[in-house]
């Protein structure tokens, strides 16, 4: 297929592929434990690959994944987890490294940089000639402060009038009403994206019999279940959705610019024949 990527392409190529659909998909993810059979960038891998698959899919441009930048002590594995020493141990590190009084900002403080660099990256899609900029969330927690900036970047009035359009979205939670198991950590609905879109980076072996307890995982589905198929097919699936609505949006951007609209979703099913 043809590249997607936004840093891999060349000005005319770029000016084409906006011009044919002005949408660019924008990862968010971390660095965080994924079990022992996972590697630590599972969650940002998950939305870059999605959003390639958007983009290869329904047109636009991937931009460059963000690890980095989030909370550090709140909603992170390594952080919070009930066994987030048997974490510690195993990646053989001190559990107080992420203790709060071990970074330079408090954990409110860290929220605020993120969102703020979350607007200044919405911002920078919308200087370089995009219609509506999405932020794919792979680690779960970002979904909220994705959404925050979007709502905060669309009140600004020269977006709301003239500029960008933002959204956002997280794989599972478009179509967890199909899927028992939607949504899990390093279980078997993570893992399964994995062996579908980066399989070399994947040890099942690493994995005990089923039914043992595991060190930071989390899900209805084992990850001894996982299967690069299962993968592909919610990935599919919940691509399928997200480029319906980044049609509509584009389309109807009237829609999503009342007071609070910019985050509704479903409203294409309305307009099903």
């Amino acid at each position: 297929m043809d590249e997607v990527r936004y840093h891999f392409l060349r000005p005319e190529q770029i000016v084409a592929r906006r011009q044919k659909c002005p949408v660019a998909y924008i990862p968010l993810g971390t660095l965080e434990w994924h079990g022992l059979h996972n590697p630590v960038g599972a969650d940002t891998l998950q939305a870059e690959g999605l959003a390639i698959l958007c983009a290869q899919k329904g047109g636009g441009l991937v931009f460059p994944s963000l690890y980095y930048g989030e909370s550090r002590v709140e909603s992170l594995m390594e952080a919070n987890a009930g066994d987030r020493d048997l974490i510690a141990e195993k990646m053989e590190l001190s559990p107080d490294n992420f203790s709060a009084d071990k970074h330079p900002f408090t954990a409110t403080e860290q929220a605020q940089n993120y969102h703020r660099l979350l607007l200044h990256i919405l911002a920078e899609v919308e200087s370089l000639g995009f219609e509506l900029g999405v932020f794919v969330a792979g680690h779960y927690p970002l979904i909220d402060y994705a959404r925050a900036a979007a709502l905060h970047f669309n009140k600004r009035r020269y977006s709301r009038y003239q500029g960008m359009l933002a959204w956002a979205f997280l794989d599972y939670m478009l179509i967890q009403d199909n899927y028992d198991c939607a949504g899990d950590h390093a279980g078997g609905w993570e893992t399964s994206h994995m062996l579908a879109l980066e399989p070399q980076t994947v040890d099942l072996g690493t994995l005990p019999p089923k039914g043992r307890e595991l060190i930071g995982v989390a899900g209805e589905m084992a990850p001894q279940e996982a299967d690069a198929d299962f993968g592909r097919e919610t990935l599919e699936a919940a691509a399928e959705i997200a480029i319906k609505e980044v049609e509509h949006r584009l389309a109807n951007r009237q829609a999503y610019q009342g007071h609070g609209n910019s985050l509704l979703e479903g409203l294409w099913k309305q307009n099903k024949s």
